[in-house]
């Protein structure tokens, strides 16, 4: 399978289980019913359309393959919760704990999908 193909498959898995994390933790954690359901979801395919193609095609070549998890889930984890709070209002607290759980799930899932 192409390496692209792949990127695709991880991108529509990714959405698939952060999507419904990230409104889960909105609606139910937070208890904020003001959002939209539209605009989480948005915000949540957003956040990893403008993260994981850094993941899969920029970072790779920077980063040493023994750094590269933790590097490159770092950086998603602190640039998507820095998504979240300013395009849904999440306080910083708030939007870290929801990328962490986001990204925690989709990592731990992809490791058993893999």
């Amino acid at each position: 399978m192409l390496y692209e193909t792949r990127f695709l498959l991880a991108l529509v898995t990714t959405w698939c289980i952060e999507i419904p994390i990230l409104f889960a933790l909105i609606r139910f954690v937070l208890r904020d019913k003001t959002q939209p359901a539209i605009r989480i979801a948005g915000v949540g395919a957003l956040c990893t359309a403008l993260t994981l193609p850094y993941l899969w095609f920029i970072l790779p070549p920077y980063v040493d393959a023994a750094q590269y998890i933790v590097v490159g889930e770092t950086l998603v984890f602190l640039t998507e919760a820095f998504i979240l709070n300013r395009l849904l209002g999440l306080k910083p607290a708030a939007a870290l704990a929801c990328s962490f759980a986001m990204n925690l799930a989709s990592f731990l899932l992809g490791l058993v999908l893999l």
